[in-house]
């Protein structure tokens, strides 16, 4: 780290996160003239997809597929060519002073403060104590794995129960073997990638057991993780109890009834010793909390608007800690929005002419606004799981809207509705929870509306349309 970097130094735009999302954010603020920097906690740029040594990434942003490694080294390539400053092995402690271990509640209130006051950021590195004041910040802090706890498996504590994401470390970075017989509970996209990467390895794979009666991962992932190798899916199925002592010895599975309940009767015990959790994703947003930002309860991540600013002004999200991504390229994409939206914030902010003078190629002088009450509300309704942004508080310009379902349906239909009047309604289809899709609102449709609009994708029970299978 340069000597400057010790001192207390002023950037444009602040983004915390080195991984796809932090780098594009990055990559885009830059290119409108921004002065950039990312705060990485490892000690290398890249993120999680270091590890992530399959291919199928970069066929979106790229135009060609690359492995993990490869499209973040594309990434960092990008970064090394640029002024962005970069300090790796560095923790951010607090926005703003928030702490936390005392973080606000996801109504809390933001902090009081100017719509155009200059962010701090307090962070750890191995030089010590370091501050950096920002006009503008970019959270891309990704997420983490939901671990045994979270899902209150009962049982004994014994070696050899992991989360997929850490043996995936384990075995592609770290050379290690986390077992020998494998069982998978949770057919996530990690789960199932990992299922195929120990059947490499020459690891047993016993099978993956899935709470749902659906598969959670990409269909793609499915075919090529588990059906070409002969790995069984078990759905309707769950882990009901751990067994060993010091090193796990078997697990207890059970199938569930349409109320995900254990069914009495239908335990198996299948001997391993390794069991993987690939039972979701959490962003991790207590730094955000801490500084202020509302937290919307269905994605855990920020409640954004179309510019994906925060509640509290200067404070964008994107990429996983926004809300999960199936792909890494549309994280990407939409950092890079992030990225410049935040560099346009951080550019209202020199009412100097001259330093404006200076700042030859800066992005435009336009002032995204933070998420407000009075601006137009956005909701979730039937099996849409979520919808965003929560807010538009700009209806001259289209918004793509972001949303997931809650279950697959072969028949439903996407409805845009407010105050009882049908603003747009789609034709039927077939939708999935591992596919993230997006609509887009044109002006006209977000100018019918008064005060919210209601989103909702409804299953479509007596037409004699064909739903088309999404693969």
């Amino acid at each position: 780290m340069s000597e400057n970097a010790r001192k207390r130094t002023r950037y444009d735009v602040l983004v915390i996160g080195g991984g796809p999302a932090g780098m594009g954010a990055a990559l885009s603020a830059q290119a409108v003239g921004a002065r950039v920097a990312i705060i990485e906690r490892d000690a290398h740029l890249g993120g999680i997809l270091r590890q992530c040594i399959h291919p199928g990434f970069g066929l979106e942003h790229f135009k060609e597929e690359l492995t993990g490694p490869e499209y973040a080294q594309r990434l960092i390539d990008q970064v090394k060519q640029t002024a962005v400053d970069v300090f790796t092995n560095t923790m951010v402690l607090s926005i703003d002073g928030g702490d936390a271990n005392g973080a606000a509640g996801i109504d809390s209130p933001a902090p009081s403060r100017d719509s155009h006051a200059v962010h701090t950021v307090a962070c750890m590195s191995p030089n010590g104590y370091i501050e950096f004041d920002s006009a503008s910040v970019v959270l891309a802090m990704g997420c983490r794995e939901r671990t045994r706890s979270e899902i209150k498996i009962p049982g004994s504590r014994p070696a050899g129960v992991f989360t997929a994401g850490l043996a995936q470390r384990y075995i592609n970075i770290e050379n290690l073997a986390p077992g020998r017989r494998f069982v998978i509970l949770g057919s996530g996209d990690i789960g199932l990638i990992m299922a195929r990467r120990l059947a490499l390895e020459g690891f047993e794979v016993e099978g993956v057991y899935e709470l749902m009666p659906y598969a959670n991962g990409l269909f793609r992932n499915v075919k090529n993780c588990l059906e070409d190798f002969g790995i069984p899916l078990h759905l309707s199925t769950t882990v009901t109890r751990i067994i060993g002592h010091d090193r796990l010895e078997a697990v207890e599975v059970s199938r569930v009834d349409q109320n995900l309940a254990p069914i009495p009767g239908t335990e198996r015990t299948i001997p391993c010793d390794a069991l993987l959790l690939s039972v979701g994703l959490i962003p991790e947003n207590e730094i955000s909390v801490a500084a202020g930002v509302k937290l919307d309860p269905r994605t855990r991540g920020a409640m954004v608007n179309q510019d994906l600013m925060t509640n509290v002004p200067g404070i964008f999200s994107c990429g996983n800690v926004l809300h999960v991504h199936d792909l890494a390229d549309n994280a990407t994409a939409e950092a890079e929005r992030a990225g410049a939206a935040a560099a346009s914030w951080a550019n209202s902010m020199y009412v100097d002419e001259e330093d404006l003078e200076s700042r030859e190629g800066a992005a435009a002088n336009v002032n995204p606004a933070p998420v407000q009450a009075e601006n137009l509300k956005v909701e979730a309704g039937g099996i849409a799981s979520y919808a965003l942004p929560e807010v538009i508080s700009n209806t001259d310009k289209l918004v793509k809207l972001y949303f997931r379902v809650r279950r697959p349906h072969d028949r439903a239909r996407i409805k845009v509705s407010s105050g009882g009047t049908v603003i747009f309604e789609g034709k039927p289809r077939a939708f999935k929870p591992s596919i993230m899709e997006f609509i887009p609102l044109t002006p006209k449709m977000m100018q019918q509306a008064h005060g919210s609009i209601t989103f909702s994708v409804e299953p479509v029970e007596d037409e004699d349309t064909p739903a088309k299978e999404v693969r």
